[in-house]
């Protein structure tokens, strides 16, 4: 990846034509604000709404791309968009409601359980495990531990063979597979998608992967947040920012 400068504050985008679109949406930090504690994000009746209107005028060009497990992603949404990919592109659900997931990696036990023994040091350090396919370290609320979260996410993964997936205040260690990316590109080559104009909205370095695939493809990424390191071309300054140019093209 050849990303732009840190210090480049990246233009807005352009008004989205959804006639044209095929619309890639991040969920944490992109269309929920970033919480302390995963299970603290929930359903919202604004977010539900557009999101609601985005499928009917996309015509159903519209996917969740997420490192969130497929129930939660649905718990959040109310199940209100069909194509999901969920565990960073580890589990796919097509626009047809089918389901397909990458088998586990037999060490994922393992790798939980040394973050399990790192995390019995201050209840602030959360390990979330997603559904037998990755398991994740938060450090939002100790931050001080930081060197240490990161020391031991390499460890295991040397040890492992696992995917290492740097996050926001987040180590996690995951099978070995698809990313968002990847995810995008399976999306873009089959129906309603095939054809449209690519856009891939999202917040942190996992979502990187789903820039380049889109403006691979001829169209265009656009990060939300505080400008830094990345490949998108345009940029939204927060949450409510991201909302609010979606809710203006419905």
């Amino acid at each position: 990846m050849s990303m732009q400068n840190v210090t480049v504050e990246l233009p807005a985008p352009k008004p989205l034509r959804l006639t044209q679109t095929a619309l890639f949406l991040d969920l944490d930090g992109t269309l929920a604000p970033i919480a302390a504690r995963p299970q603290d994000v929930g359903p919202d009746p604004r977010r539900t709404s557009l999101l609601e209107r985005l499928a009917v005028k996309l015509e159903g060009r519209l996917a969740v791309v997420s490192g969130r497990t497929l129930a939660d992603v649905d718990r959040i949404l109310e199940g209100c968009v069909t194509s999901v990919a969920a565990v960073h592109g580890l589990v796919v659900r097509d626009p047809s409601g089918a389901v397909y997931e990458t088998p586990p990696h037999p060490s994922l036990s393992l790798a939980a359980a040394g973050f399990a023994v790192l995390a019995a040091r201050d209840p602030h350090l959360l390990v979330e495990e997603k559904g037998g396919l990755s398991v994740a370290l938060h450090f939002r609320l100790a931050p001080e531990y930081a060197a240490a979260a990161r020391a031991c996410a390499r460890d295991l993964a040397r040890r492992t063979g696992l995917a290492l997936q740097e996050g926001d205040m987040v180590e996690e260690l995951r099978t070995p597979g698809a990313n968002k990316g990847d995810s995008v590109r399976a999306y873009m080559a089959r129906p309603p998608f095939a054809g449209a104009r690519p856009v891939f909205v999202g917040d942190d370095a996992t979502d990187e992967f789903g820039f380049e695939a889109v403006q691979s493809l001829g169209g265009a990424g656009v990060r939300v947040g505080e400008p830094r390191l990345t490949e998108a071309r345009f940029g939204l300054l927060g949450v409510d920012a991201a909302l609010a140019w979606l809710e203006a093209a419905t």
